[in-house]
């Protein structure tokens, strides 16, 4: 074998990450040194790569510079397919060797830009398990690549830039090598994300403040990075977010500037600590630059590109304004987002907007959008509301409230205008509230009332309903009713009585429960979910206005009832449909706290159409989430006298009374909340924490405790408990402070000391007594379930007699009819007993009749008239079947007679037929 042959097998057999000394007998890595023919066909033939590096390293001979040049040409020539992995450590230090040269000799500045040309060529493996077998040394040459950026070089850089964009956009090899084929397309991304190499990008763009070229290339490797999770964290911890959004602003007459650092900055906000990217935006010289370029876009960007990179500029101040510590008031940004938001609607005569105008395209709607959004977040600070009120903001989105007036020209298509008037009445439902008295001003109230007026009219309109804010409303007003309900909501809901008032003088009762009326016959399945949703609304409305306002609840009045009642009459079923039933029925049950309550005449009309009934069967269906609310009612309601009486009356599935319902609801309550009983019922460890058992114990209160209808024993041993509750309730509060004084060790003066103790005691002697009364109880009713045992025993027992008389009966019967000597005997025993009943003494002159008729062998009492017994009719038809004869049947066993027709009797002188 020759050395040439034997060579390459020696170099495989070797560890792959070993490097030996030139001392060393074994055989050191080679790569192929090539003919011409053999580089034409690609194969690779030995090379000492550890004698380029040994080179590369002296620095004492004359000629040694054109000897290190060569080598590297000849490197550079023989790899110009492809590198191998297991060379690659080798080789990215012979480039790191020429890159430490440059400072004092530039001509190896070839030699590095031609080793980086070859980096970006595909990476080749010999074996399947060499990409995990040359891992490390692969992240840490990739890595290197940014180390590299540190040589003062523009063309250097340039290329160390152009190598890393190539791992994103592999290409086959250009020439086939035999026994290598090219590592997986991800490979060299993934070694990168390992290797940390998009830090080590973001540190360098502080060596290139003034390099406008060489920036814009890092920028457009950074842009590759951050579409990896991994890059993104990497560039995080190095303060890419705020290190790129600072230099926003600099000069670029390309343009690419701006748009990769907006890309960029997107990719890092979705794919890494959304958190982090804000704090590290949250600055004033970040929030600068960003107003700078926004400012510069929005007055002078007229391209479709520079719409689109405006509003993704407007994105991303959106997203650091949710932070609150972000300086956007003292920047000046929030003052100029406001009037931009509001030029087109109130006439500014500030210079920035002047002559302004924005168009019907969909980047300009988008923006329009946007900027409401923008103000909706803005406002949660409250310093901004100043700014707010100076800006105009709410007489700017009150522009949009309002029916479409016939042949006016706007700027919007009807659809564009459709969404933006649902969103500024959204945006005015977050705004308005903080700005009362702007609101009042420009007759807020007065102004969604006629809205509402018009959604509820019969007006032509076609809605599209495309947006988020206007599902459910296509081809109908049911969006805008929607969102203006809210708006109103909203200002009810801040108990501001000049508000309220003025809602209230203008009809809004009345006006709410007409609208509500009127969407129970609209209503439908494709729209059940927006309408339930303004049902909702339109309780809670009511609520705000009526609590606490007996006039405003008399003008509530019958015809609020009656929703009231419609929306508890509905299927039970639907209130877990999730289509939004248990918020209507919440906002019912809180309209019934808010507007009926206190109001006698309102509270009648509710008990005369069984209002109490439906509370009770709503509070059966046993939904956690309605029984406090509907208990605190039923303790309300309780305080009308005629209450009582409903609440007895009710019956619930299986003859279920509201007594027996509510303890139940009870003995569910202390088993939810680790309540010990015996078997018996008995509470075993007393606790009487806060829960419904208080309503509980306050309804059964107003109910007496007495005369509850329908309750068992068990019922009757947890009434024990429920009617000492409160004394319980106290014992608990006397044994809390009693256990804090043992606990910070106090000793009580003996006059306290003795009151504590008598108190502790009594709540003993109660909890005793309760338990007592208790086992008297259960003492009855085993006693009483005795006696009900008794009683069924003794009722078999008479049954089974009757049946064994019954049975002997029939066997006598059977007996005569069989035997003639049994008959004959019958007979005679019938005719003594007979004799023996007669009166012996006869009256003188008495005519004597005989009562039995001789010459007789029965001894069944017989007449003139008998029953004949015979084959039923209707199974066999027979003499008598087609006459209008009809006898009644006694059967022999006894039994109720039969009545098959009209009873005809047979004639007297005719002898009786025996049977």
């Amino acid at each position: 074998m020759s050395t040439a042959e034997a060579a390459p097998e020696t170099a495989e057999a070797q560890d792959p990450g070993h490097r030996s000394k030139s001392s060393s007998p074994r055989q050191i890595p080679v790569i192929g040194v090539v003919a011409e023919d053999e580089e034409m066909q690609g194969v690779f033939k030995p090379m000492d790569l550890n004698r380029v590096i040994k080179l590369l390293e002296e620095n004492d001979e004359d000629d040694l510079e054109e000897k290190q040049l060569k080598s590297v040409k000849k490197l550079v020539r023989y790899y110009q397919n492809g590198l191998p992995l297991r060379d690659l450590a080798q080789i990215f230090k012979i480039l790191n060797l020429c890159a430490g040269k440059i400072e004092n000799q530039p001509c190896f500045i070839e030699p590095a830009y031609d080793i980086l040309k070859l980096c970006g060529l595909p990476f080749l493996k010999k074996k399947v398990s060499d990409e995990i077998t040359y891992a490390e040394d692969t992240a840490n040459s990739v890595a290197l690549l940014g180390e590299l950026m540190k040589i003062p070089s523009s063309e250097l850089r340039i290329q160390i830039c152009k190598c890393i964009i190539d791992f994103y956009h592999s290409e086959p090899p250009k020439k086939h090598i035999p026994g290598y084929q090219q590592a997986s397309s991800s490979y060299k991304i993934k070694m990168a994300e390992v290797g940390g190499l998009a830090k080590t990008m973001v540190q360098s763009m502080i060596l290139l403040e003034n390099q406008l070229v060489e920036k814009l290339w890092v920028l457009k490797v950074l842009q590759h990075l951050s579409t990896s999770e991994a890059n993104c964290t990497l560039m995080v911890k190095a303060q890419a977010a705020s290190k790129i959004c600072a230099h926003l602003n600099d000069t670029d007459p390309s343009g690419q500037l701006l748009f990769r650092s907006s890309e960029i900055l997107w990719n890092l906000l979705e794919k890494s600590s959304k958190e982090e990217i804000i704090q590290q935006l949250s600055n004033l010289e970040c929030l600068l630059a960003l107003k700078k370029v926004f400012k510069n876009l929005f007055m002078r960007g007229f391209s479709h590109y520079d719409r689109q990179l405006r509003n993704d500029i407007l994105v991303i101040t959106t997203i650091i304004a949710q932070n609150p510590g972000a300086p956007m008031i003292e920047c000046g940004f929030t003052r100029d987002l406001i009037l931009f938001a509001t030029f087109n609607e109130v006439k500014s005569q500030n210079p920035l907007v002047k002559g302004l105008k924005l168009s019907n395209s969909y980047e300009d709607f988008e923006l329009k959008k946007l900027l409401f959004n923008i103000i909706v977040i803005l406002c949660k600070d409250l310093p901004t509301v100043q700014l707010l009120i100076d800006g105009k903001v709410v007489l700017a989105l009150f522009t949009y409230v309002k029916r479409p007036e016939k042949h006016k020209i706007i700027e919007w298509s009807v659809a564009q205008h459709e969404e933006l008037q649902l969103h500024a009445i959204a945006t005015l439902s977050s705004v308005a509230p903080l700005l009362i008295e702007e609101y009042m001003s420009c007759q807020g109230n007065a102004r969604v009332l006629a809205f509402l007026e018009w959604c509820e009219s019969e007006d032509p309109f076609f809605s599209h309903g495309n947006s988020f804010h206007g599902t459910g409303g296509r081809g109908n007003k049911f969006a805008q009713m929607r969102y203006s309900l809210r708006l109103l909501r909203a200002m009810v809901y801040l108990e501001d009585e000049t508000v309220n008032t003025d809602l209230c003088e203008k009809g809004t009762i009345q006006q709410l429960i007409g609208i509500f009326k009127n969407m129970i016959s609209k209503s439908n399945e494709k729209e059940e979910a927006i309408v339930l949703e303004i049902q909702s609304d339109i309780l809670l409305i009511l609520s705000g206005l009526c609590e606490h306002h007996i006039q405003r609840k008399e003008i509530f009045g019958t015809e609020g009832v009656d929703i009231i009642l419609h929306v508890m009459k509905a299927d039970p079923k639907k209130f877990q449909s999730g289509l939004g039933y248990s918020v209507l029925l919440f906002s019912t049950l809180d309209s019934i706290w808010c507007c009926i309550l206190g109001c006698y005449p309102s509270e009648d009309y509710f008990l005369e159409k069984e209002g109490i009934f439906l509370l009770l069967d709503i509070l059966a269906l046993n939904q956690k989430k309605f029984c406090n609310l509907i208990l605190g009612i039923m303790v309300e309601f309780c305080d009308n006298p005629k209450t009582a009486a409903h609440v007895n009356a009710w019956r619930g599935k299986k003859g279920q009374t509201a007594a027996s319902l509510l303890i139940k609801l009870w003995r569910t309550e202390e088993k939810e909340l680790g309540v010990k009983r015996d078997k018996n019922g008995k509470i075993v460890v007393m606790d009487v924490a806060e829960n419904i058992r208080a309503k509980i114990y306050a309804v059964l209160g107003k109910l007496d405790f007495e005369n509850l209808p329908g309750l068992s024993a068990e019922d009757f041993i947890t009434l024990c408990i429920i009617h000492r509750y409160l004394d319980f309730k106290i014992g608990e509060i006397w044994n809390e402070i009693y256990e804090e004084i043992k606990l910070e060790k106090l000793r009580p003066v003996s006059s306290d000391k003795k009151i504590l103790e008598s108190i502790t005691t009594a709540s003993e002697t109660i909890g005793k007594m309760v338990a007592s009364l208790q086992s008297e109880m259960i003492e009855s009713q085993t006693r009483q379930d005795m006696q009900n045992e008794q009683r069924v025993y003794t009722k078999i027992q008479g049954t089974h007699k009757q049946r064994e008389l019954a049975n002997k009966s029939w066997e006598n019967f059977l007996a005569r009819t069989s035997n003639a000597k049994i008959l004959k005997k019958a007979k005679r025993l019938q005719e003594k007993a007979i004799e023996s009943s007669k009166y012996n003494e006869q009256p003188q002159n008495a005519i004597y009749h005989r009562t039995v008729i001789r010459g007789l062998n029965t001894t069944v009492p017989s007449g003139r008239v008998v029953t004949v017994e015979s084959t039923p009719v209707r199974l066999l038809g027979g003499p008598l079947a087609d006459t209008d004869i009809a006898l009644k049947k006694l059967p022999i066993r006894g039994g109720a007679l039969q009545r098959v027709k009209t009873v005809k009797t047979v004639d007297e002188t005719k002898k009786s037929i025996p049977s």
